[in-house]
């Protein structure tokens, strides 16, 4: 498909700056079959679940993942910032450097507090091998003391990180670092929103997927087909899987809390629509046309235009049905992106 077909005009105030305080106070819009549209808020979700249900999480960590230090080359010493993206080994991670140009093979990098790496190999796209002259957890305290929250470019290019960030840009369930930008779906829950879903008999389960910086960047193909997505590692664990091909069967729903979620469930169903345990990388690319086997319901933020995420969406409950969902979500004052509202979807009709 074209990905001009994604497109569409956003108004930059749209482009929430911070999040919704308190957490479940946000906006959510409903999108049923048919197009149907309601204007409610998160707190109202557990009424619009049924017992029986599960929500499924994404329970990955976010890391301060931008590191800002000086690159030397002898007596020459220039500005750099990295943004972590993987780990290698004890003492190794990969990571998108700016400005890139100024980056070479055997370049040292000083972050500060002793903190210092080597750049050991360069790659297309601004990407680099870092090694470091700490390792283990000792590297992970140094990334900790040193790093910054990686914000949204959308956000960071209107406002530098601070310290609210720190907690706003993390869910309150996250458990397992690795992330480099957050399920923002899950921003939204708050811990009395969960204990009247849990008490209500809604499931909640947890899955990990480390939701990488590939996230953000744009489709630059002019067709879906050619475009590549970032790979991300993920894990369903048995249990999970057991517990929830058992809330099929009994005939609940899987409601899927963010697009990370979503692709990771997906990536671990088999086309008879049974999940099994699943752990190891997965670059699903979901657009208009995929049949899907495990979710039923997603609820997820307001997305960028022409990115991955609206397609998967408008795969979900159909493009027509989204284009004016949004067009609807902008003319209502909906607030998009990371720190913004929340859509519940149902999908399109005969999905």
């Amino acid at each position: 498909m074209r990905v001009d077909l994604f497109d569409f005009d956003l108004p930059e105030e749209r482009i929430a700056l911070r999040p919704a305080a308190p957490r479940d106070s946000a906006r959510l819009l409903v999108v049923e079959p048919g197009g149907v549209r309601r204007d409610l808020l998160i707190r109202d979700l557990p009424n619009l679940l049924r017992p029986g249900d599960a929500l499924v999480v994404n329970d990955t960590r976010v890391i301060p993942a931008e590191l800002r230090g000086e690159r030397v080359r002898g007596d020459h010493v220039t500005p750099v910032s990295v943004t972590l993206h993987r780990r290698t080994g004890p003492a190794g991670w990969r990571a998108f450097a700016r400005p890139a140009r100024r980056l070479a093979a055997g370049d040292s990098i000083r972050f500060g507090d002793g903190l210092n790496a080597t750049v050991e190999a360069k790659s297309e796209g601004g990407e680099v091998s870092l090694g470091f002259d700490a390792a283990g957890p000792a590297l992970d305290v140094a990334i900790h003391a040193q790093g910054h929250m990686p914000l949204p470019p959308y956000i960071a290019g209107r406002r530098p990180e601070d310290a609210r960030d720190r907690d706003d840009y993390q869910t309150v369930y996250a458990r397992a670092e690795g992330a480099v930008a957050a399920p923002t779906a899950g921003l939204h829950f708050s811990e009395a929103l969960i204990d009247t879903l849990t008490t209500a008999g809604i499931g909640f389960h947890q899955v990990t997927l480390h939701v990488g910086p590939g996230t953000f960047l744009p489709v630059k193909t002019d067709e879906t087909a050619d475009h590549r997505m970032h790979g991300e590692w993920g894990r369903v664990d048995a249990e999970t899987a057991d517990t929830l091909n058992r809330v099929r069967a009994a005939g609940g729903r899987i409601v899927a809390v963010g697009t990370t979620s979503l692709r990771l469930l997906e990536s671990a169903t088999d086309d008879d629509g049974r999940i099994s345990s699943f752990a190891g990388e997965t670059s699903l690319f979901i657009t208009p046309g995929y049949r899907f086997k495990a979710v039923d319901l997603l609820m997820t933020n307001f997305h960028l235009p022409r990115s991955t995420l609206f397609m998967l969406v408008c795969a979900f409950s159909g493009r027509e049905t989204m284009t004016a969902a949004y067009a609807h979500a902008i003319a209502a004052g909906y607030r998009f992106y990371s720190y913004g509202d929340a859509c519940l979807l149902h999908p399109e009709d005969g999905a």
